[in-house]
């Protein structure tokens, strides 16, 4: 039975969650119910078998374990006793009825969290914090800044959530687009964290990438806007080669080196029909255009036959559209592969000359790679040890630490 609580924990906790504060209009107390429920179900389903409905029992567990501990809280604090008559008058059957509507509890409770009151960055933390279940350090080591500051980030916007009265709901039809683009953002950190992980033992995160991809499906179904398209058909086009990316040891395997036959065509399929339908709106922006790089390699048959005068192009516009020193590394790889290493290098030292992604091991990895094909031996160990230094993902570490060994003395 402790292996059925852990299973709908990892299944079912962050919908439970975001419920729960819907229902309690509270993180922390929601988080708190969140906590007792669980603990309520490893005493209860060892005793009395796991219910038909896990995640309903849950949030029904959840709700009265909070009224149970606002009332007691009540003989501290009057203003609970109130809000704790409300809820155990609220009728459970319609709560639950509600949360299954298209306006999942998680899609609304994203657009809570994306509220324009709160900071960007704010929006972005609380988000993978309160939805999506990262721990504080993850999100830090996404966001490239300390985790106590990142945890003071993320108080603060929970307060500010409290003190200005947000509601927890998808804002109205003619509210979306302003606030769609952080949404995406949000989603699509989500996605990388799961397609590769910051830190830990695997290179991937199956439940994040699985996660942002359910969640895009429904940002579709709710607000079919291109970007919202484009977002969905890159998080496919890249999920299709989760199965390739690592070896059955775990070991990380580049993209040229990739048994393509293991690639998802289903994905693939999907996401370039998606891409076709964002592509013919002509409104689409910089996530459209990365699924269009995607679909590239995607449809190339072998490494040799990739387009990277293709992509480069691409690369070129999406640098206009996104000027961001991440995308500007993406696009000096491709010009590595379509001009020679010499290229990417001469671009990828100018990006640090300008103070950019020097805390980012890829481009360290990335330079050290051009050193090593360009034959100059001892910069390539001194960017790949730069770039083991700031790797926290283990996968990531061994495969750096052979390409040093290989470098030799």
């Amino acid at each position: 039975m402790e292996r059925t609580v852990e299973a709908v924990y990892r299944a079912e906790s962050r919908r439970v969650l975001a419920t729960l504060i819907r229902l309690l209009g509270d993180f922390d107390l929601a988080e708190e119910a969140l906590h007792d429920a669980f603990a309520a179900a490893a005493e209860q389903w060892r005793r009395d078998g796991a219910p038909a409905n896990p995640r309903a029992w849950l949030v029904s567990a959840g709700r009265f374990k909070a009224i149970d501990r606002m009332r007691r809280r009540a003989r501290f604090d009057a203003s609970l006793t109130e809000l704790a008559e409300r809820l155990d008058a609220e009728n459970q059957d319609a709560a639950m009825q509600e949360a299954e509507e298209i306006e999942d509890d998680r899609l609304r409770l994203i657009f809570t969290c994306c509220h324009p009151v709160l900071p960007p960055d704010a929006q972005l933390a609380l988000t993978l914090r309160e939805v999506c279940g990262l721990t504080t350090e993850e999100i830090a080591r996404a966001f490239l800044t300390a985790a106590p500051t990142l945890a003071q980030r993320i108080v603060r916007a929970k307060t500010k959530i409290r003190d200005a009265g947000i509601p927890y709901e998808v804002p109205a039809l003619t509210d979306l687009p302003d606030r769609l683009d952080t949404v995406l953002h949000t989603i699509y950190l989500v996605f990388n964290e799961g397609y590769s992980a910051s830190s830990g033992a695997s290179l991937t995160r199956h439940d994040l990438s699985g996660e942002a991809i359910r969640l895009g499906r429904l940002l579709v179904d709710l607000l079919p806007e291109p970007e919202a398209i484009g977002l969905l058909a890159l998080m496919l086009l890249q999920e299709s080669r989760r199965a390739a990316r690592s070896s059955h040891s775990g070991e990380l395997v580049l993209l040229a080196d990739q048994d393509r036959t293991l690639w998802d065509r289903k994905q693939i399929e999907e996401g370039t029909a998606l891409l076709e339908r964002a592509l013919s709106s002509r409104r689409f922006g910089p996530y459209t255009l990365q699924a269009a790089i995607a679909a590239v390699h995607a449809n190339a048959p072998n490494a040799a036959a990739t387009d990277w005068g293709e992509i480069a192009g691409l690369y070129d516009i999406l640098l206009k559209a996104d000027p961001s020193p991440v995308i500007a590394l993406n696009r000096a790889a491709a010009i590595a592969m379509r001009d020679g290493p010499a290229a990417g290098l001469a671009l990828i030292d100018a990006i640090f000359a300008r103070g950019e992604l020097l805390d980012y091991h890829l481009a360290h990895s990335a330079r050290a790679d051009f050193c090593r094909r360009l034959g100059r031996g001892a910069d390539a160990r001194a960017s790949y040890m730069q770039a083991l230094s700031l790797t926290r993902q283990e996968p990531e570490r061994r495969f750096i630490e052979r390409r040093l060994a290989e470098l030799g003395e």
